[in-house]
Parts: structure tokens; C-alpha cells; sequence
């Protein structure tokens, strides 16, 4: 009988490896010989499952938004069934920044994936699509918030949306040492205070 080949968990451990070089060497790093063998395949055994540098760079990406939203929704289920809005908030965007190995190579992998899309056009809106679908998630659950009464009705929902998305922003703070990871926790926790104040 013939060996059946897992051909999704093959492209899985391709995209491990591309963060792996992301993480350790760079993005200049990242061609698809050096992802090759990182996997501990040959070219052509990566080529099988991926025709492009780009098609790779495209499914690492996708794969890493998969992972980000199955910790968000594990870090969910520990909040119980019916969590505070301001702790969704928190968890969703603590896990979008680089504060723990998952969230660090998937961060990582984001920024290279951004570079990318300055220069390629199928890349852009691939990005530009997961970026809006982000910001979206986070503008129902403010809305939601608003409807609740847990943020004062006289808020903005899209101008609050902005500044909660904008607290992204500490990942390169944090990756080049201007800022401890317990740092941005904090501002993040102040921010929260204030909006979730005033009700």
C-alpha cells in the first residue's frame, strides 16, 4: 500500500521553517533554497509543494494569522463564557505583539510579510486584506462594547478602533530593545482603563 504523504503538515513545517530563518537570519535571508534546507529537504522536494518564493511567503503568512487567532481563541476559552470586552481587547492585542517565542516568530514573519508587499502588488493585497480584517474584529468588538454600555455612547467607534490598533505599533519597540515587554503590557492597560472609565 502506498505511503500516503501529509501533504498539509509537509507545508506546515516549510512555513516553520521559513519563521525559523526569519527570526535567526533576516529577511534578506529568506530564498527558498535556505527554507529548503532549513526543512531538511531538497529544493525540488520544496518546489513540489510550492512554485514561487512568493506562494511560500503567502501560506507562512496565512498559516501565522491561523496560529495568532488559535491562541487568542484558547486565551478566550480560559476567560470563561462570558468575558469582559476590555479582557477580549486586552488578550487580542497582547497577542499580537512579540512578548512570547509563538508570537515573536509570528511578528516576525508579519514584518517581513509588510516589506514584501511594498514591492509586490499580488503581496500588498494580501496583506491589505489581512490588515483590514484585523482592524475590523477589533472595531466590532468596540462597537459591541459601545452597544453594552461598557464604552461611553459619546465615543468614536472608528477613531477608537485606530488608537487600540495603533498599540500594534510596540512590536518594534520591543524588538529592538527600546522597551521591555512589560512596558507596552502597561500602556496598554492604562489605555483600556481609560476607555472602559468612563461608564
Amino acid at each position: 500500500m502506498p505511503k500516503q504523504v501529509d501533504h498539509r503538515g509537509r507545508r506546515e513545517a516549510i512555513a516553520r521553517a521559513l519563521w525559523r530563518v526569519v527570526e535567526q537570519r533576516g529577511v534578506t535571508q529568506l530564498t527558498m533554497r535556505v527554507v529548503a534546507q532549513e526543512a531538511g529537504m531538497s529544493l525540488g522536494q520544496l518546489q513540489h509543494y510550492f512554485a514561487s518564493r512568493t506562494a511560500m511567503l503567502s501560506f507562512a503568512m496565512d498559516f501565522a494569522s491561523e496560529q495568532t487567532s488559535a491562541r487568542v481563541h484558547q486565551g478566550l476559552e480560559k476567560l470563561g463564557d462570558r468575558p469582559h470586552p476590555r479582557d477580549v481587547l486586552r488578550l487580542t492585542l497582547a497577542e499580537m505583539l512579540p512578548l512570547h517565542a509563538d508570537a515573536r516568530a509570528t511578528s516576525r514573519m508579519s514584518t517581513a510579510y509588510v516589506l514584501e508587499a511594498l514591492h509586490d502588488e499580488a503581496v500588498h493585497e494580501q496583506a491589505r486584506r489581512g490588515l483590514v480584517q484585523g482592524r475590523a474584529l477589533v472595531e466590532r468588538l468596540v462597537r459591541q462594547a459601545i452597544a453594552d454600555g461598557h464604552i461611553d455612547s459619546g465615543r468614536d467607534p472608528a477613531t477608537e478602533t485606530n488608537l487600540l490598533v495603533a498599540l500594534t505599533g510596540f512590536t518594534s519597540l520591543i524588538e529592538l530593545d527600546v522597551i521591555e515587554p512589560q512596558d507596552a503590557l502597561a500602556a496598554i492597560d492604562v489605555h483600556l482603563d481609560r476607555l472602559f472609565r468612563s461608564t
